[in-house]
């Protein structure tokens, strides 16, 4: 068999298996060596940076080629889908707030180690820097991975353009076809990319820390795990009235397993957005409402700022009535669809929240150590369920205006 017929085979071969293969190599690798492990980590590194550099570009071209090519009558049904992201983030945080009642944990505090981080100090500064995010230079933008400013911007061009001429019109068709192609050989390299994170991952960290905060662990996965799998098919049932099982296992299978490793929902944008294509969805629709998800859908970031801030509320003996809990869900909410443009993501936000309950910047920092210990599992767990959830609220929509 010649190398051409291999990666042939590859190349028609099941994606989801191939990622599977990839995960079980990588465990075995890691157990071998950590030298070798170390060694094929590059191989992580390459897929993520690559997902990561090519998303910026892909948003903006398809954002800006779908509004431009728009035909006269035809709807982007995005308003439904935003409702929808505001409700699956708020009954995350509420659910959190109720697990954390039902199943109190608490925190052994460390040194933070994170003095050069500057968490946001209240959510008008979170809001602040979303709105400095919308109307950053787009060339920046584009650097940076500032997908909220990449969406305005493209979003502006795309209305700008949509009165040229059909042979610029055509020129853009080309060109958002030509970066998904180049999108479709990336994620075709998911299965060795994702053999490199997963060796890195175990070969560095194993189990060993993880098990001090066990209790916390299973109740932020479990919490989450209920999101995915009961959680968000209720709202899938209640808007579309269709079995919703199929979606969502598809959705986690086509897309939670690859961000659960990538640990990063921009990352997992072009993954989307070719499930999506392959669900048959609206691309005058999808193409917006999957960055626009990837920063502002976030029931994974709102359960987690929950449970790290009432588990540090637990351990300082402070009581919580059911007002103050109430509002920090509204707040754990609003922070977690800023998490996009404050560097380090949801942990870093917990201090906002625990700012709620009188709790000092010193303490809540370590709490933020702590969240950087366990993020190997929790940030893998939150990711997953964000990501996939952009397109099981995407596609949900799709289906109740063909009903």
């Amino acid at each position: 068999m010649n190398l051409k017929s291999i990666v042939s085979r590859y190349a028609r071969g099941n994606l989801v298996l191939q990622i599977i293969v990839g995960i079980v190599l990588g465990i075995i690798v890691s157990m071998l060596s950590k030298d070798l492990a170390a060694s094929v980590s590059i191989l992580g590194s390459l897929f993520v940076k690559a997902l990561k550099a090519i998303a910026p570009i892909l948003v903006f071209v398809l954002v800006t080629s779908a509004i431009a090519t728009k035909e006269p009558g035809v709807e982007t049904k995005i308003k439904p889908i935003i409702v929808l992201y505001a409700i699956g983030t708020f009954l995350s945080a509420m659910l959190a707030v109720i697990v954390s009642f039902m199943f109190p944990t608490t925190l052994v505090f460390l040194e933070a180690g994170n003095e050069a981080l500057n968490p946001p100090s209240s959510i008008i500064e979170v809001l602040k820097t979303v709105l400095f995010n919308v109307v950053d230079n787009p060339v920046n933008a584009l650097l940076t991975g500032n997908f909220i400013g990449v969406l305005a911007w493209a979003i502006a061009l795309g209305f700008a353009m949509h009165n040229t001429s059909s042979e610029t019109k055509k020129i853009l068709f080309e060109l958002s076809s030509a970066v998904t192609k180049i999108v479709e050989f990336i994620i075709k390299l998911a299965p060795f990319g994702i053999f490199g994170l997963v060796a890195d991952t175990f070969a560095k960290t194993g189990f060993e820390t993880l098990l001090t905060y066990s209790k916390l662990i299973v109740v932020l996965v479990a919490t989450m795990l209920f999101v995915a799998f009961v959680l968000n098919p209720l709202i899938v049932f209640l808007k579309t009235k269709k079995n919703p099982f199929p979606l969502v296992i598809t959705c986690i299978k086509d897309s939670g397993i690859t961000a659960f490793f990538t640990r990063s929902s921009a990352a997992n944008i072009p993954v989307n957005l070719n499930l999506c294509k392959k669900l048959g969805l609206h691309e005058d629709t999808y193409s917006i409402s999957i960055p626009l998800g990837a920063t502002t859908n976030m029931a994974g970031a709102a359960i987690t700022i929950t449970i790290l801030t009432l588990a540090t509320v637990n351990t300082l003996g402070i009581n919580v009535d059911l007002g103050t809990a109430f509002l920090l869900c509204i707040i754990s909410s609003l922070a977690a669809c800023g998490t996009s443009g404050v560097a380090g993501g949801s942990i870093l936000l917990i201090p906002l929240a625990c700012s709620l309950f009188g709790i000092s910047n010193d303490i809540a920092m370590q709490v933020v150590a702590t969240g950087f210990i366990i993020g190997v599992i929790q940030d893998s767990m939150e990711t997953a369920l964000n990501s996939s959830t952009d397109v099981v609220f995407t596609a949900a929509c799709h289906d109740e205006n063909m009903n």
